[in-house]
């Protein structure tokens, strides 16, 4: 392989494994900051201890989490200035001041109420310490707005037009940039797929100590909550995951045509291929299992519909068939596991039987980790599926890249993989650690003491009587919050 070719490959992997790593956090953490906030939100309401014990026990593990969210987020932007500083300079008019916004919202808002959230219960009082978790929920979602307004223009570019030097600048109104044909779609998928990560640890994690002590009240809880959220989700998700499908058919067919294995056209109804191995050198999916014309009906709604193929697009425009095919395999087969799961708590609920049903224990604890699986798979399936462009139709990969030498890109990422598995290892360790011990009963109060600063009575003591099964009460006085 020539030097050139080989550093641009080097470059995509360092890429890939960076951004895959990276991506398991944000997929945690966006759904984990919106379960604490209802958490809270419950604990506010009802007053019942439980709430805030399965709060704090969580918090832990977001603190974990967002965390190493962070750090390997930072690696990313440096890729940027340094494998692909071709492509930042193209690009970088439009996408620039997109990911300056996610900073400039999105990550001083989560910046500026975590450590409120993490340490402040004692020190801000209930309602306000809810409205720093709140914000700090809306804080990811808003982060996941524009980093996918960022991406899906890179999918589906719009309001851009090409000046003397080459560069992608923005023409119009920057609505057409950041509301991209793709990107709703995108979001939408993108987000119900965090929260369905976050219900799958939940419900694993309540299923490992349901297995230990059914009888476990914080087990129970966060068991059944995490099981609502799966049979109720993960139907809108594949409903979701079907008309993202659609739009990705409309502006980028080849991809759609690699999900299906689809290397011929088929004028008179296309076959859904269940399984099978791509064969890229004759052009054909050897050993099909396929389903006659049921990808025209899912696809065109019309089993006679005509679906173009592969051959219709030129060979040096072709996604990489094999990694696309199989990785939106195993997204779907994974998404209609959790509905299985789903399907069974509910069974399990009806019987009475949702805490004292092992099977189904055994069956939300091997679930656990599928979410990550499901997301990692979705996002090769879209990346790879984009090849060979990083901005659709308009830039090609290979004159993206920075003019890199291949032994300092193969140095670069074997560091990162030493260093990725090494601290991320320990930190995945660490949250296993965590998870496996379960919630304790008890947990210590907020705010059980006056908080005075510069001389005033700030926020006192909740409730009256000191007990944490009661719901906190709030009396406005001449010294602020009671």
């Amino acid at each position: 392989m020539p030097d050139g070719d080989l550093a641009l490959l080097l470059a995509r992997i360092q890429f890939a494994f960076t951004v895959s790593f990276h991506f398991i956090f944000p997929a945690f953490s966006i759904g984990l900051a919106s379960y604490l906030a209802v958490l809270e939100g419950l604990w506010l309401k009802t007053g019942k201890s439980l709430y805030i014990d399965l709060y704090r026990y969580w918090l832990k593990i977001f603190a974990v989490a967002f965390a190493m969210g962070v750090v390997s987020g930072i690696v990313m932007s440096y890729q940027f200035g340094t494998n692909w500083s071709v492509f930042s300079d193209k690009a970088g008019p439009v996408i620039g001041p997109l990911m300056a916004y996610e900073v400039l919202t999105a990550f001083f808002l989560e910046a500026g109420f975590l450590g409120v959230m993490l340490f402040g219960m004692k020190k801000v009082g209930p309602r306000l310490h809810f409205a720093a978790t709140c914000m700090v929920a809306i804080g990811t979602f808003i982060s996941a707005f524009w980093i996918l307004s960022v991406n899906s223009w890179m999918h589906t570019p719009t309001g851009f037009a090409t000046n003397a030097e080459g560069q992608l600048v923005p023409a119009g109104s920057w609505l057409n940039i950041i509301f991209n044909p793709s990107f709703p779609y995108r979001l939408v998928h993108t987000v119900i797929a965090a929260y369905l990560t976050t219900a799958l640890v939940v419900g694993a994690v309540g299923a490992w100590h349901l297995l230990k002590d059914r009888a476990d009240p914080h087990a129970r809880k966060m068991f059944s909550m995490a099981m609502w959220m799966a049979a109720l989700v993960t139907p809108i998700q594949i409903y979701a995951g079907d008309e993202h499908g659609l739009n990705t058919l409309e502006h980028q067919p080849a991809k759609v045509m690699a999900m299906e294995g689809h290397y011929d056209s088929h004028p008179s109804g296309a076959p859904l291929i269940l399984f099978g191995i791509p064969n890229p050198e004759e052009k054909r999916i050897d050993y099909a299992i396929e389903v006659p014309k049921l990808s025209s009906l899912i696809l065109k709604h019309d089993l006679d519909a005509p679906l173009a193929g592969l051959d219709t697009i030129p060979d040096n425009r072709e996604p990489p068939v094999s990694v696309v095919f199989w990785s939106f395999r195993v997204m779907v087969g994974l998404g209609f596991l959790m509905l299985a799961l789903g399907l069974f708590s509910l069974f399990a609920r009806f019987r009475g039987r949702l805490y004292d049903w092992p099977l189904l224990h055994r069956f939300a604890l091997v679930m656990g980790p599928t979410g990550f699986i499901a997301v990692i798979a979705g996002w090769i399936t879209t990346e790879v599926g984009r090849q060979p462009f990083t901005v659709y139709n308009v830039l090609m990969t290979r004159d993206s890249v920075a003019p890199l030498d291949a032994p300092a890109v193969a140095s670069s990422l074997t560091a990162f993989v030493i260093v990725y598995f090494t601290v991320f290892g320990f930190g995945t360790w660490y949250l296993l650690k965590l998870m496996a011990k379960g919630a304790e009963p008890g947990e210590p109060e907020p705010a059980n003491a006056p908080i005075r600063t510069a001389g005033h009575t700030g926020i006192a003591a909740v409730g009256g009587s000191g007990r944490s099964d009661q719901r906190p009460d709030r009396t406005e006085g001449a010294h602020g919050w009671t």
